[in-house]
């Protein structure tokens, strides 16, 4: 099982790629969009992790035997968690829809790949 600390401690490396992401490759500098980039890559993984940590999921972390990309269950409900908590927020808040799609895929995919790759 997960620990609260790991939770933590990966939630804020997501949170930490997620704005260099949107800042680097989305080339955002609206101080309240990287906030809620920040926002969003932080609460998607404490929400996963916090649902398989109460409830003592084990199974969710069986890592795929690819070696290039050893993915699991639970990596991915990181993803998928940022990715809704992402498209909801920037939903509301963009004024074009091909931002709010390019902003949430950016804070998902470094998410889903910190999980993956670094803790």
């Amino acid at each position: 099982m997960i620990a609260w600390p790991t939770i933590l401690f990966g939630a804020a490396l997501s949170a930490a790629f997620a704005l260099g992401a949107a800042f680097l490759i989305g080339r955002e500098r609206d101080p309240r969009t990287l906030a809620l980039v920040l926002i969003t890559a932080l609460a998607g993984p404490i929400a996963w992790n916090a649902v398989l940590h109460s409830r003592g999921s084990a199974g969710f972390f069986v890592d795929a035997p690819v070696i290039v990309f050893p993915v699991s269950w639970q990596d991915v409900g990181s993803g998928v968690w940022t990715l809704a908590a992402a498209s909801l927020l920037f939903g509301v808040t963009q004024d074009r829809a091909r931002r709010a799609l390019v902003l949430s895929l950016l804070t998902a995919a470094a998410a889903f790949l910190v999980d993956i790759y670094l803790y």
